[in-house]
């Protein structure tokens, strides 16, 4: 008998070529998903006269760099930009790559995207060169970012060199409180093991609160697992994953689900597997999260206080919390709930999901914002829901800014940014220093508790407001 396998040895084995004799692997790769930024990659298909390997393999998204106040890319004021934009268009055209421009039904974030239309599915093996790409393995797949040299690789051959990283098992149990969403889960997950906690492994989630999230949820917190240090993050595929991919426009038919349904339920880890490492979480105990500093490791329940750089031993880590809290604008340990708030975002491919605007307008139903808020759907898709569910309308009578679907303030490159010395409330992935604008201070947080900030102006606790009836 086999020795038993987790789930990530599971699909790295059926998808090696061979292995050299320094450990590296030759990966077949199921899915290219890519954007604008891919253009270097492009690039070198055309100095080099090489054609896509498998452009039927690979996903052309445009979501970086398109303004989200329209669907006009006249509304580009950069000519840089504008020119990255029509480029990526122009190389789907010539490769034969199929590119979602700003015009299409579906385009969106590529990563909103991929489940979405049901491409993302189990036992495959995802790539882009973006880092996020972990949000895919929610699906139960093996997803990664690559960069710009690996993109021209995967271009070329549909397969990419990578070494084998460890195996990390987050076990998180237990029932959530109200008002705790998969936000706080893997904020508090980071919080616990670090940004570096992750490093050279991949992450299985598991246990009875991974198990219970819906899978907006679980993609949430796989999407973040880069911002612990690990190459993946990924969830086995059970009846809630099964019931998200039937009948989406790229999941098996009728005819071929069965098989489909055997392979995908044959992939969870098997009893008693071996990991590398283990780490655990009480889910009572975790609260709704938001950061304080300019890492996504600095975070802190919202009930707590900031902490105080004078009470840490380590020399390095009280370092690392005045160089942060010089740059936040904020004192060790005064109470997370007084942090001020001059701007919100909800959004991006980490929270623009549907149920991450119905939690937001929940909140902001029948209140007023006291900052600007933009709300950008991950998708288009994503946009007429919420449109045909009246949330658009929530928001504006709130105050709140509702926008086209695109990457918008999280990455900073499309013209959504905040000014100098503001703080803003984010439900996106990364709080690094100048991320959302130069000068600008992110604090990361669920769609919920970042309505509540806008409506408060402050951080506060999103379990404070009641949740109203959409």
């Amino acid at each position: 008998m086999s020795a038993p396998r987790a789930m990530f040895d599971k699909i790295w084995d059926a998808h090696a070529i061979v292995e050299r004799e320094d450990g590296q692997t030759l990966l077949s790769v199921d899915w290219h998903y890519c954007h604008e930024g891919s253009f270097h990659g492009f690039n070198y298909l055309k100095e080099n006269d090489i054609p896509v390997r498998r452009p039927d393999r690979t996903l052309g998204m445009a979501d970086h760099y398109v303004p989200t106040t329209s669907r006009s890319l006249d509304d580009i004021g950069d000519p840089e930009i504008r020119s990255v934009v029509d480029a990526f268009d122009a190389n789907g055209k010539q490769f034969g790559v199929r590119v979602l421009g700003i015009d299409d039904p579906n385009q969106g974030i590529i990563h909103v995207v991929g489940p979405e239309q049901g491409l993302s599915q189990p036992g495959l093996i995802v790539v882009c060169g973006d880092s996020h790409t972990s949000t895919h393995g929610a699906m139960g797949a093996m997803a990664f970012g690559i960069g710009a040299s690996e993109v021209a690789h995967v271009f070329a051959t549909q397969t990419l060199w990578q070494a084998r990283p460890e195996a990390l098992r987050v076990t998180v149990d237990g029932d959530l409180a109200t008002s705790v969403t998969a936000k706080d889960v893997i904020l508090a997950i980071i919080a616990q093991i670090g940004a570096a906690g992750g490093v050279g492994s991949a992450i299985e989630y598991a246990g009875s609160t991974i198990r219970n999230l819906s899978m907006e949820g679980r993609m949430t917190v796989c999407n973040m697992t880069i911002e612990a240090g690990a190459r993946c993050g990924m969830i086995a595929p059970d009846d809630v994953t099964l019931h998200y991919l039937k009948g989406r426009p790229n999941a098996p038919d009728d005819a071929s689900w069965p098989a489909a349904e055997a392979f995908w339920r044959s992939l969870p880890s098997d009893a008693n597997a071996k990991f590398d490492r283990e780490v655990t979480l009480d889910a009572a105990l975790i609260q709704p999260m938001a950061t304080w500093g300019t890492s996504p490791e600095e975070g802190a329940g919202v009930g707590e206080m900031v902490p105080d750089p004078a009470t840490t031993d380590d020399a390095d880590q009280r370092a690392q919390y005045e160089e942060s809290l010089e740059y936040m604008g904020l004192s060790g340990g005064m109470a997370m709930a007084d942090i001020p708030i001059d701007r919100a975002f909800i959004g991006s491919c980490t929270n623009g999901r549907i149920e991450d605007l119905r939690a937001a307008a929940a909140i902001a139903k029948g209140r007023k914002a006291k900052v600007n808020v933009i709300v950008a759907p991950g998708s288009m898709p994503v946009k007429r829901q919420a449109e045909a569910e009246g949330l658009d309308r929530i928001f504006k009578e709130a105050g709140f800014e509702w926008r086209e679907a695109g990457c918008s303030m999280c990455v900073g490159i499309n013209g959504d940014l905040a000014n100098a010395g503001e703080h803003v409330a984010s439900t996106s992935n990364r709080n690094f220093k100048g991320r959302q604008g130069q000068g600008a201070r992110t604090h990361l947080m669920s769609p919920a508790s970042a309505a509540a900030a806008a409506i408060q102006g402050r951080i506060g606790d999103v379990r404070e407001f009641e949740p109203r009836t959409l």
